[in-house]
């Protein structure tokens, strides 16, 4: 994995745990050459990997909608940013310079972003190691939930088997590194999107 695109926060949360386990995912990053793409903001969880990245010789592209920009929450220092008409050409952009998904602790809008593109590796739509960093078991509901679902019969088991999820960082990336996609057909294109 060269580029990772990575969902998280746009606030730090309450408990500090969150900022500096985002700030420790942009070292872990930068340690090993992977390039960050990611909101493309300077506040909250996301900011605090991008600056993680960055600090330490990385390099980050941020990928932010035109009417984020005007709020001025955009990171100024970035590798690069590219600036788009809206959110989901934000996420096709995003997407499209990735090669792995990570999501860290945050709230509705990672939660859509990460869920758009696992439901898009269901399709067919890209074979990317999807990872889930659930610091402080953050996410551990949200994973139960998800296992309910294969219990009641709304996803295979095979999908949420696609999932690595950790709380260190290294061992994620070394559980993602290693992974062999499902065969799956393609049932759409992004065209059709």
């Amino acid at each position: 994995m060269k580029s990772i695109v990575v969902f998280c926060g746009s606030s730090e949360g309450v408990n500090p745990v969150y900022a500096t386990k985002g700030y420790e995912v942009g070292v872990a990053f930068s340690k090993q050459d992977i390039q960050l793409v990611y909101g493309g903001a300077k506040i909250g969880v996301m900011g605090k990997v991008a600056q993680g990245v960055l600090d330490n010789g990385g390099k980050v592209i941020g990928v932010i909608p035109i009417f984020l920009r005007k709020k001025e929450v955009v990171h100024e220092g970035l590798t690069e940013l590219i600036v788009t008409q809206n959110m989901h050409e934000r996420k096709l952009k995003m997407h499209g310079l990735s090669d792995g998904i990570v999501m860290l602790p945050g709230g509705f809008g990672t939660l859509e972003e990460f869920f758009e593109m696992l439901t898009w590796s269901q399709l067919g739509l890209h074979q990317y190691p999807i990872g889930i960093l659930n610091t402080n078991g953050f996410y551990d509901s949200l994973l139960k939930m998800m296992h309910d679902m294969v219990k009641e019969g709304f996803v295979k088991k095979e999908y949420i088997n696609t999932i690595f999820v950790d709380d260190d960082i290294d061992s994620l990336l070394g559980k993602m590194e290693n992974y062999i996609p499902l065969p799956t057909p393609k049932w759409i294109n992004k065209e059709q999107l």
